[in-house]
Parts: structure tokens; sequence; C-alpha cells
């Protein structure tokens, strides 16, 4: 992850400030009023917060601004102009849980949060989770978003990475050898039986990135970090398969798929 000087110039460069009240749609624009909430089409909220860490919302905003369709990206938090609540869910397409903390003490945070994003993917919306984000989407505590839970992959029989510090990880996405940044990220325990797209597997053939369905709603998680852009990589750290966002943009793109009938 990026270090103090390089999170700090981040947070100075990022500015997604809007009002969540007083909202009107005017020629394609949509938002939200006094009166009533609309769903923007490609319009995200990115939590920002004491559960995240300083870079990761950053760099979850400037993937979701990448993307072949791009989003129009918003971060909420309890020290954002835009709050995190069931309204302001309302009002977009996908939410987005950036990296951070240990999940214990992210969840002391994050707890007030559960019952409105739940209720929010079960109607529909996208959920998004990143190395934490994903660990969140789990259930010992956490969201209950996905069918099944979370461990670390550190811990996990045949990992090949036995460090909490910023590393390599090899993972074969979509059948496809990847190299991916990694900070003790989840794998993903799921029930045999449960309708999932696999989207990428670690070494050892545990799950590193998947994409399920939670009531009309889609979830997609990735234990580790493909939104790690340049600057991450300090400390002689670098990526054999250059610094490349095509597989952030694939999550994202799966999580946001109609599924055919």
């Amino acid at each position: 992850m990026p270090d103090d000087a390089e999170r700090k110039e981040m947070l100075n460069r990022r500015t997604f400030l809007i009002s969540a009240t007083a909202l009107v749609t005017i020629g394609g624009t949509v938002a939200a009023s006094a009166d009533s909430t609309r769903i923007r089409s490609r319009s995200a909220l990115v939590y920002r917060g004491p559960a995240s860490s300083p870079g990761c919302p950053e760099a979850v905003a400037r993937l979701l601004e990448s993307a072949p369709d791009p989003y129009d990206v918003t971060f909420c938090g309890p020290d954002e102009d835009v709050p995190l609540s069931a309204r302001t869910l309302a009002s977009a397409s996908l939410y987005a849980q950036p990296g951070g903390g240990d999940l214990l003490s992210a969840w002391v945070h994050m707890e007030q949060y559960a019952e409105p994003i739940r209720g929010w993917v079960r109607t529909g919306g996208h959920y998004l989770g990143f190395c934490l984000g994903g660990y969140l989407a789990g259930a010992t505590p956490s969201f209950g978003l996905l069918p099944g839970d979370t461990a670390r992959y550190i811990s996990s029989r045949g990992s090949d990475i036995d460090t909490t510090e910023n590393s390599i990880v090899e993972v074969s996405w979509r059948g496809e050898p990847r190299s991916m940044f990694f900070q003790d990220g989840p794998i993903f325990v799921l029930r045999d039986d449960a309708p999932v797209e696999v989207l990428a597997r670690y070494r050892n053939g545990k799950v590193a990135a998947v994409v399920t369905e939670f009531g009309l709603g889609r979830v997609g998680v990735v234990g580790p970090h493909p939104e790690a852009d340049r600057s991450w990589y300090t400390r002689g750290l670098s990526n054999p398969d250059g610094i490349r966002s095509d597989l952030g943009h694939d999550l994202i793109e799966t999580v946001t798929l109609v599924p055919q009938q």
C-alpha cells in the first residue's frame, strides 16, 4: 500500500464532494431530492473513513472512473459531505468497500452500516469489496453477503505467502496466470452448492476473486488488489506483469452484468 507521504498526496489530489439531499435530474444527470431518490445508472459510492486505509479509497475511485464504461464516483463516510446511509445508497448503483486494517477493528466502525448495506444489495444494489472489503462481505463478523465466509490466505494450507507485508501474489485469473499486489488478503470459503462465478484462484486453489448474487443484487469481492497503481509499488516491490487495470475492470463489469434469465 502507499506510504504516508504518497497517501497524503493522493488525499490532497482528490475531492469527490457532493450533496445527496438537493440533487435533481437534468438532461441525464440523475440524483436524489428530499421527496424521492432515483438510481443513477453508473454512479458509485466509495467508502472513505476510519475502516479504510489512506490511499485505498482513492485507488478504488480511480479504477471505477477508468473502467471502459466509467462511473461517476462519490466518497461517503462519517467525515465526508455524503454520509453512508440507506438514503444515499438508494441514489447509487454500486457501493465499493476498499482496503483497510484488520477485520475486527473495521467492524467496530462498519457494524452500524450492515443492515442498510444488506438491504440495499438485497433489492438490487451492487457491492464491490477489495481485500478488507472482501473480508467484510463474509460472516464473522461482517455484512453476510456471501454464501459462505472468508479466511486469511497466508494461513491457508499451501499458501505461498507467509508475511503480512506488501507483496506480490500469483493467481490464475480466468485461467490465465497473473501477478497482483497483495497485503494479507482473504480467501473465500463458499458452500459447494453456491451459485457463484469464480474469477480467480490462488496457487493453492483457494478462491481469490468471486462474484455471486445476494437477493436481487450482486456481490464482487477480491483478496488481492487489482486497483493498486504505480505508487503502491515501493521499496523495490514490482509487478512482473506491469501496472495494469484490466483485472479490476473485469471484476467491475462482471459484478454489474445483468444475468440472463
